[in-house]
């Protein structure tokens, strides 16, 4: 025994040396954590998220597991195992399971067992297997020869995930034995296991005959699935024998089950890539999978197909088995599917796919509003004069559908047929004459935008097809009374009064007007001052002020951002159509236009005004008395006049708006004093600019066209093959087709794409300084989900960088997909290491991060990263839409980004080309509207995200007179997020080159 003060020191010697020990073990353990925790990752199959980690769930767990009860040991297994997966430790408790769990013969247990071993580190900080093991590989060895084959089988997966030799090598015996099980469970889960085995490392010395033992099972086996795991263990670790096997067996691949023709065409596409000249024989295997009973089997082989070869032959019957999948699958995902890889062979193989344009338009019977506007989109790029009838008469029965009120959506797929159908005529006019009156039907429809749709068809058709104008209008004035709507009714007021030429026209259509108008005035005083409407039916309210706002101004509010960032409520008026009961005056009289214009609608009125005036006019040059002509005169401008009265009067809630007054009173000046210029105006100078805009609309639509149409060019010294040159010994037709396309390809340059190398250049981010003892180097591929980085490391040093990690964080809508994973570096080394980030929506993000080492000393290394920036332009493409859908989608969109110009540019012009390029995006503004020297420029811009967000913005700029450019770019969209980054680039990119 020692002194007590020797004794005392004594012990606080030990403690510090025993604190000591703990801290070294502990910091080297840290770096070995790091590596045994992303060789756990590598190797585990299973992820659960589990939030309940803490020392007192561990000690229930342990409790449960030495317990008796079946149930608790199963929970607290499944606890474990959880906590385990999450990162936490639970020390001690592998002796527990050992002592506790080990023994019990419950099928539950044992699965539990199993993956709680799958997931636990088996190795030491050397990488040596741990002694303990020893008792589970004894453990192991009697599940094989259990003789539940149950228990066989989720042992043999077990082993099929192991990657120690030294645990899987006494076991081998017995997995071999289990190929001989009489369940096929256990053999084709013996198969998995012989694979895994066969690919480690030291594999070939374990089992040195596993290919030839596998290639005899295939032989005899009859399991589907068994086979199919034989195959694949032939494919991944013999591919020569499972060809062979492949090839021997030709005549039997149709009878094949779905699983093992999956595989095939796995092969198939492995084989064919590393030997392009072999693949002449594999289609022919690709063909007759094509009609397999399975279904995903005929998908696969129809990709397979287009992939592989280039024949027409070959890409016909991949597109017939894609139709066949879009007619006969009821699942709407699988049809949207289908489509896009039509979209994709139309791109590339568009003479083959015009051949299945009707096809193609079945799936129109689907009631999905996508999957039809997905399959009009197909079938109007296929259309050519051979097939235009039949694709005409197909959408003509799809309107008449629509006349059917029980179903959904009836007035949006209306909508996007009258869109198709006003297409076809504008490309060919000759079938413009059996849709028209068709369509005409559909002016009074209660959906506006559909409504309008034909309006403008109408408008159109009447000025391209001369021949169909006199029809047209007799039409128009019989079905005028129908309309609903007022953008509708000022569209065919206008058409009526360009159109209506002969004597019988102008005065049906004044006749129509005033008809639709009722008899003056518009509104009454009462003897109690009541202000009514004299022609309005008994059965229904007579007071103006108490009528329904039932057209065009249903009024909508939405945050918006005022020009201090401020906000405030905005409000915006979305039309409807005017309910039924109004349009009806005394006597049953139809009243459209009346009943519009008693809800406060002037600019109707001011359509109204300009129309009797067109008229009126032409009618001076038709009619040869003066008499007749002064009293259209005189009905005229009492029409304007009343109208005046109407919106300066209470009778209505809101009075006539200034332009609106402007221009009738211009209509009324007009009337009273006739003169050369002021008819010229009216009657030739608007058609004149309509005649003008559709000419630039044709225009741009045929230079877009020869863009899209732009091929590559072959080099003059390139060699070129002749079809009929070609030797056909020995090659079948399909074989000859491919030979002859690929030889297309490469004579037009299709196989070469110049400046490949200087694009990925330009993508190559500097992460580190030179003088940093490690260099790295990312290289960004942008897809449209997901951001994939290509990182360069380079060891500078003279020194082994040990768990060297790349470790990344984000901000914004960017999401990391995988932990981090150590490695070591030799001196003057380099690795490639790869990072996936999952985007999730259009939005400018920053990618960050360090670099962490360990060499000989004690302290950690740290090299920070230079921040990477999406940016937002990578998901943002031009596209166009309709100036319609413009506007409705600006009304309805919430997010607001206003933009102050502020520019060294002094050319509206060049500066509006300048935040194009900038922004990627399409001017919809025609080019006609941008000509000139005004000092003011409007134009709107349109792009899509490849998230399916709509991006808008409006720019208005005015060139003072120092030359300075002043005004405003508006960004609008649904999110939050596209709003705000671009116009944060807008601000960056605008003050010029």
């Amino acid at each position: 025994s020692l002194p007590p003060p020797l004794c005392a020191r004594f012990c606080v010697c030990l403690y510090l040396w025993g604190f000591c020990v703990v801290a070294f073990f502990c910091w080297s353990g840290f770096g070995r954590s790091r590596s045994m925790v992303a060789e756990m990752e590598k190797s585990c199959s299973l992820l659960i998220h589990f939030d309940k980690g803490t020392a007192a769930l561990a000690n229930e767990i342990k409790e449960a597991l030495e317990g008796n009860d079946v149930s608790r040991k199963i929970d607290a297994l499944k606890k474990a195992i959880m906590l385990l997966l999450n990162g936490e430790s639970v020390p001690q408790l592998f002796f527990t399971i050992v002592r506790y769990v080990l023994p019990s013969e419950d099928h539950t247990i044992q699965k539990l067992l199993l993956l709680f071993l799958e997931i636990i580190d088996r190795t030491d900080s050397r990488g040596k297997i741990l002694p303990e093991m020893i008792l589970i590989c004894n453990n192991l060895r009697k599940n094989l020869q259990h003789p539940n084959e149950y228990v066989r089988g989720v042992t043999l997966r077990f082993l099929s995930r192991l990657n120690e030799a030294e645990i899987i090598e006494p076991l081998i015996p017995s997995v071999l034995t289990n190929l001989e099980h009489r369940h096929a469970f256990v053999r084709r889960n013996s198969v998995l296991a012989i694979m895994s085995i066969y690919k480690l490392p030291q594999g070939e010395q374990l089992l040195p005959d596993a290919p030839d033992l596998i290639e005899r099972i295939l032989t005899t086996e009859q399991d589907l699935s068994t086979r199919r795991n034989a195959f694949l263990m032939l494919f991944n670790c013999a591919q020569q024998r499972a060809v062979n096997y492949l090839l021997s067996h030709l005549d039997s691949v149709s009878n094949w089950g779905e699983l093992l023709q999956m595989l095939v065409l796995e092969l198939v596409r492995k084989v064919c890539r590393t030997n392009p000249a072999e693949k002449g024989k594999y289609i022919k295997i690709i063909i007759s999978l094509l009609n397999s009973s399975s279904t995903a089997v005929m998908y696969e082989c129809a990709g397979t197909l287009v992939s592989l070869s280039s024949a027409p032959t070959a890409i016909r019957a991949a597109a017939n088995t894609y139709c066949q999948l879009l007619i006969s699958q009821s699942d709407n995902n699988v049809k949207l599917i289908v489509l896009d890889r039509l979209q994709e062979l139309k791109a590339s193989h568009r003479e083959v796919m015009i051949e299945l344009i009707m096809d193609i338009l079945r799936a129109l019977s689907s009631p999905n509003l996508d999957i039809r506007r997905k399959t009009l989109d197909i079938a109007l790029d296929l259309i050519t004069p051979r097939n235009i009838d039949e694709v005409v008469m197909t959408l003509k029965k799809e309107v008449v559908k629509t006349q059917n009120r029980e179903l959904e959506k009836n007035g949006e797929y209306r909508q996007m047929l009258v869109q198709a159908i006003h297409s076809c005529a504008l490309r060919f006019p000759e079938v413009a004459s059996s849709v028209v009156h068709l369509l005409m039907d559909f002016l009074g429809d209660t959906n506006v935008a559909s409504a309008m749709d034909v309006a403008s068809f109408v408008r159109e058709i009447i000025e391209t097809n001369p021949k169909l104008r006199e029809s047209i209008v007799a039409r128009l004035l019989d079905t005028f009374y129908q309309i609903t709507s007022s953008r509708v009714c000022s569209c065919t007021l206008w058409i009526i009064g360009e159109y209506c030429l002969s004597l019988a026209e102008v005065q049906s259509g004044i006749s129509t007007v005033k008809q639709s108008l009722g008899d003056l005035p518009f509104y009454t005083i009462a003897e109690d001052g009541e202000i009514i409407d004299p022609i309005a039916p008994k059965g229904q309210p007579q007071l103006i002020k108490s009528l329904p706002t039932s057209t065009g101004t249903v009024s909508s509010r939405r945050p918006a951002v005022l020009e201090d960032g401020t906000y405030a409520t905005q409000s915006a008026a979305f039309e409807t159509a005017v309910l039924a009961p109004t349009l009806l005056g005394a006597g049953g009289t139809p009243t459209n236009l009346r009943a519009i214009l008693l809800t406060g609608d002037f600019f109707l009125g001011a359509v109204i005004a300009c129309t009797l005036t067109k008229l009126v006019l032409r009618l001076q040059e038709l009619l040869p008395s003066n008499l007749a002509f002064n009293r259209a005169v005189a009905d005229a401008l009492l029409i304007m006049v009343s109208m005046l009265r109407l919106g300066q009067s209470s009778a209505l809630a809101h009075p006539i708006d200034d332009d609106s007054y402007l221009r009738i009173s211009l209509c009324i000046k007009t009337l009273s004093c006739p003169n050369d210029v002021m008819r010229k105006v009216w009657l030739h100078s608007c058609r004149e600019s309509f005649v003008k805009m559709i000419t630039d609309k044709q225009h741009r639509e045929t230079e877009e066209t020869k863009a899209k149409a732009q091929t590559t060019h072959a080099q003059p010294d390139d060699l070129i093959d002749f079809y009929h040159l070609k030797s056909r010994k020995g090659m079948s037709q399909l074989e000859l087709e491919d030979e002859v396309q690929d030889d297309l390809k490469r004579a037009t340059g299709e196989f070469t794409k110049d400046g490949d190398g200087m694009k990925k250049l330009n993508r190559v981010l500097q992460l580190t300084g030179f003088s940093d003892p490690v260099y790295a180097e990312a290289y960004v591929t942008v897809h449209q989900y997901d951001i994939v980085l290509d990182v360069t490391v380079v060891n500078k040093t003279n020194e082994t960088l040990q768990n060297l990690c790349l470790e990344l964080a984000t901000m914004g809508d960017l999401k990391l997909v995988e932990r981090p994973q150590n490695y070591t570096l030799a001196p003057e080394a380099r690795k490639e290491i790869h990072a996936n980030i999952k985007v999730s929506s259009t939005e400018t993000g920053v990618i960050f991060g360090n670099i962490i080492y360990e060499t000989t000393s004690v302290v950690d290394h740290n090299v920070v990263l230079n921040d990477i920036h999406v940016d937002i332009m990578d998901y943002i493409s031009p596209a166009v839409c309709p100036d319609i859908a413009f506007r409705n989608m600006w009304a309805e969109f919430e997010w607001e980004n206003k933009v102050a110009v502020n520019t060294n540019i002094q050319d509206e012009n060049e500066f509006l080309n300048h935040v194009v390029a900038s922004t990627n995006m399409k001017c919809l503004t025609p080019l006609c509207a941008l000509e000139g020297d005004c000092g003011f420029l409007a134009a709107n811009l349109y792009a899509k995200s490849a998230f399916g967000e709509d991006a808008l913005v409006n720019l208005s700029i005015e060139k003072q007179q120092d030359g300075k450019l002043v005004g405003f770019i508006r960004i609008r969209s649904k999110t939050q997020g596209i709003a705000l980054s671009l116009g944060d680039k807008i601000t960056v990119k605008q003050k010029g080159p």
